[in-house]
């Protein structure tokens, strides 16, 4: 007879807990909340990006950090899997922009319920407990010590994910369990998190969105760390949204060291093809003042932010306005600069980055290689990935191997 522990009940544990139960006798599910699933309920706004439809190759690309890592669990268990799985389950999904997958329903919830479906099969108990520490004995596993008293079982699988969204109970816990297992637990960072700038006037842009646009990095020494397009968001304290969130990823040292990032917002035109344009603009605009001629180059909020940075006099007539100044212009609508000073709380972050390495993984079956029959899943490894639904495949397929692995006699 096969007990496997499971402790954590998100996305990952939910799936190691369903596939582990397709083959031990007794699965026991370890849960300090008082609800399964908690984070994923509030992943993607409420309406849970739970994939991408990215080929394996091209997802593996897509988790900057260790990203070769999940190639036998992404091939284990795929992105076409989940949404199988889902299907099965009742939940019909779509996909959005940038290959992200969703839910019909766009409901969270719909996706916690189709995975307690596949988890909480009859011979899965779940248990209401914070573990403590696993039971190790000749370097093996033989349960975990929980606030509720010790549970037996022959092997342990740990989900208990990152440090970010202390509130859903990914509080950090499970590096400290990690760690008393004789697991090195690697430096924590935020990931997927808004970023802090230096530049104060992103508070007169709160709430603005650029489409279209691409953000690119440099670090202290000026070599570029990250480039990308797509779509960000001003905030009272820098910058957010999708491709901020993908950049915070690479930007490892923030904090200790600053970056220099550029946002090119005409990305369909080089310099001489806009310099053209805003001639064109200034000609249509010839009785204006060079602050009123901007309304078909640039969003409303954003004209007073230009003008000013520019050091154009916004009552200068814009018949009056010189190479020299539109030479000007030009480069701050594709190179406008913010400084990377740092990010907001880890609290805040959708990922933790850092976590038990790699090196004392095997990833073909995601057991430890210090403890005979303890295994991990999930975001408490050391792999992080971008926004748009990749660090959810990757609990996925981290939890289905583990929990097939786990299983086994």
């Amino acid at each position: 007879m096969i007990t496997v522990i499971v402790v954590g009940a998100g996305a990952a544990g939910l799936m190691a807990a369903g596939r582990a139960s397709e083959n031990a006798d007794k699965v026991i599910l370890i849960e300090k909340n008082d609800r399964v699933g908690k984070k994923l309920l509030i992943t993607g706004k409420g309406r849970c990006n739970l994939t991408n439809s990215a080929d394996t190759e091209d997802m593996i690309s897509s988790y900057p950090r260790n990203g070769k890592f999940l190639y036998s669990p992404l091939y284990t268990f795929s992105n076409y899997d989940i949404t199988e799985l889902m299907e099965r389950y009742g939940v019909k999904t779509k996909v959005e922009r940038g290959g992200r997958v969703f839910p019909v329903s766009d409901k969270a919830s719909d996706v916690v319920d189709a995975l307690k479906k596949y988890a909480l099969k009859d011979n899965v108990t779940v248990k209401r407990a914070a573990v403590r520490s696993i039971i190790i004995k000749d370097g093996a596993v033989k349960g975990v010590k929980t606030s509720r008293g010790d549970v037996l079982g022959d092997r342990v699988i740990i989900c208990t994910g990152g440090k970010s969204y202390p509130a859903t109970g990914s509080d950090g816990s499970g590096y400290e369990i990690a760690k008393r297992a004789g697991h090195t637990v690697t430096e924590l960072r935020p990931s997927l998190i808004p970023i802090v700038t230096e530049e104060k006037w992103v508070k007169e842009l709160a709430g603005l969105s650029l489409r279209n646009v691409r953000i690119t990095a440099y670090d202290a020494r000026g070599a570029k760390v990250f480039s990308d397009f797509g779509e960000m968001l001003f905030t009272h304290f820098g910058i957010s949204g999708p491709l901020t969130l993908s950049m915070s990823a690479h930007l490892r040292n923030i904090g200790d060291e600053t970056y220099k990032t550029e946002i090119d917002m005409k990305t369909a035109l080089d310099d001489v093809q806009l310099d053209a344009r805003i001639k064109r603009d200034f000609e249509k605009y010839n009785k204006k003042h060079f602050i009123n001629s901007l309304n078909d180059l640039l969003p409303n909020a954003l004209i007073p932010v230009i003008v000013k940075l520019s050091g154009i006099d916004a009552h200068k007539p814009v018949s009056e306005i010189t190479r020299a100044e539109r030479a000007v212009l030009v480069r701050l609508l594709k190179h406008l600069t913010l400084t990377a000073v740092g990010t907001r709380p880890i609290e805040e972050a959708i990922v933790t980055s850092g976590g038990v390495s790699i090196n004392e993984i095997n990833p073909s079956t995601m057991e430890s290689k210090i403890v005979k029959g303890l295994y991990f899943a999930g975001e408490i490894i050391d792999v992080d990935g971008y926004t748009g639904g990749f660090n959810l495949q990757a609990a996925f397929s981290t939890g289905y191997l583990a929990g097939e692995n786990a299983s086994q006699v």
